[in-house]
């Protein structure tokens, strides 16, 4: 295809055709067929010299990458000059916007057999997987009048994981995890505690933790010690309907669910529990389990980063159904849901005593703070009044949903997304620590 420099010369040959046709009394007409002819055959002459772009290889040295949302990552792209004469190219490595792809394009210039590699910086503006669109080669005549261009499509894919902003609570978290650990050792046995090991006696022991059949056996006194139970389950269900899209604040309410289901994994697997994953709406669209210790984080981030809202109705019956059929012992459900009226009540309220009969139930919703501005609204017109009482009727249906729930022994975790995550860890050490796991 021709280049801005040949349509340049081409113009350039309007006033050349006015000027000879004064001079030489020549039919502009005439003059101008035969320069156009001539820029014609140029650009003609420049496409046949340019080398052949289907002949410039790519490769990238890697299937993929793995980035955190919000930090950079380099893509290597190696070009090969394989036509057999020098190349003038201009090499773009498309992908999609989100992925924050910069430079635009590579100027680069080849001899024959040459190979050279091209770095495109990626900083993603949206979690999940990215692939490379294509790889646009533009190969240059040696005047610039011509370009030939072709499109090469090496596979790559980005994945780019969440943000887990709520990582900054964790050595808090791990911190009282460790207080309600010692608090339970020093309690001794009770709820919540199971059997650690045997060790001697030692002045100030409970005399009550005495083993007797250990110390006829040992002909010394041994003593019963205990910790706190261990390998409980935690199934945290992300619920990935049309309300989990809400914006609340700056990100979407499943956002600030995962934050918080994460925060949740990273505490409990040091706590020695096993944590379960479920992320469904109409279907099921994830699902992690079995992972044990510190495999346990990293299959839940990559799990949970290519997961969107789906703009569907949430059938809980459906994931009723799947964490029963999946939980046999009794588990910590945390659902990360909204607090709607609707979606709950008519969704997750018929299903709910199933569930409830056999786990402990959390309910975990992000609060909006958009209703409580909303039924604080100053009372001074007929728009502010409906406005406010809009969203007092709002919050009125919310807090009677979380009382049907209640009925259930369903507990209800109602929390601003700024503290949201940190208040569901600490509901959890809470339960960990009266032993109602």
């Amino acid at each position: 295809m021709p280049t801005a420099r040949a349509a340049l010369l081409a113009a350039l040959c309007a006033p050349v055709v006015g000027v000879l046709s004064a001079l030489y009394g020549v039919a502009p007409w005439a003059l101008s067929g035969v320069l156009l002819a001539l820029v014609a055959a140029a650009v003609l002459a420049d496409w046949a010299m340019a080398a052949d772009p289907r002949r410039i290889t790519v490769r990238r040295e890697t299937p993929g990458a793995v980035v955190r949302l919000g930090e950079d990552v380099a893509a290597a792209l190696t070009v090969a000059n394989r036509s057999g004469v020098d190349a003038r190219l201009l090499v773009r490595d498309a992908w999609v916007p989100s992925a924050g792809a910069a430079p635009y394009a590579h100027p680069l210039v080849l001899a024959a057999g040459e190979a050279a590699t091209l770095t495109t910086t990626l900083t993603p503006t949206r979690r999940g997987d990215r692939a490379a669109e294509q790889v646009v080669v533009r190969s240059h005549g040696p005047l610039g009048l011509a370009v030939r261009q072709a499109a090469h499509r090496p596979p790559w894919t980005l994945r780019v994981l969440p943000r887990f902003t709520s990582r900054k609570h964790l050595p808090e978290k791990l911190a009282r995890l460790r207080t309600v650990e010692g608090a339970t050792a020093i309690r001794g046995r009770g709820q919540g505690t199971e059997f650690d090991v045997l060790r001697e006696y030692v002045p100030g022991d409970d005399v009550r933790s005495i083993d007797w059949r250990a110390t006829a056996r040992r002909r010394d006194v041994m003593v019963r010690t205990w910790r706190p139970e261990r390998s409980r389950r935690i199934v945290c269900v992300l619920d990935t309907g049309r309300t989990s899209a809400v914006r609340v604040g700056d990100e979407p309410r499943l956002d600030a669910a995962m934050d918080a289901a994460l925060l949740l994994a990273a505490v409990a697997q040091e706590a020695g529990d096993q944590v379960d994953l479920i992320a469904a709406d109409h279907r099921v669209r994830a699902v992690v389990a079995g992972a044990h210790g510190r495999a346990t984080l990293p299959r839940l981030i990559n799990a949970v980063a290519p997961l969107h809202p789906a703009m569907v109705e949430t059938d809980f019956e459906l994931i009723t159904s799947e964490v029963l059929r999946r939980e046999r012992k009794r588990s910590l459900v945390v659902v990360f849901t909204a607090l709607e009226p609707g979606a709950l009540g008519e969704g997750l309220l018929p299903v709910l005593p199933r569930l409830a009969a056999r786990h402990k139930v959390l309910i975990a919703a992000v609060h909006d703070p958009a209703l409580n501005a909303l039924a604080g609204t100053p009372l001074h017109g007929a728009n502010e009044v409906y406005a406010a009482a809009a969203g007092t009727r709002a919050l009125a249906e919310r807090e009677k949903l979380g009382t049907a729930l209640a009925k259930y022994g369903v507990e209800v975790l109602d929390f601003p997304a700024d503290t949201f995550a940190s208040q569901v860890t600490d509901v959890y050490l809470a339960l960990k620590s009266t032993g109602r796991l």
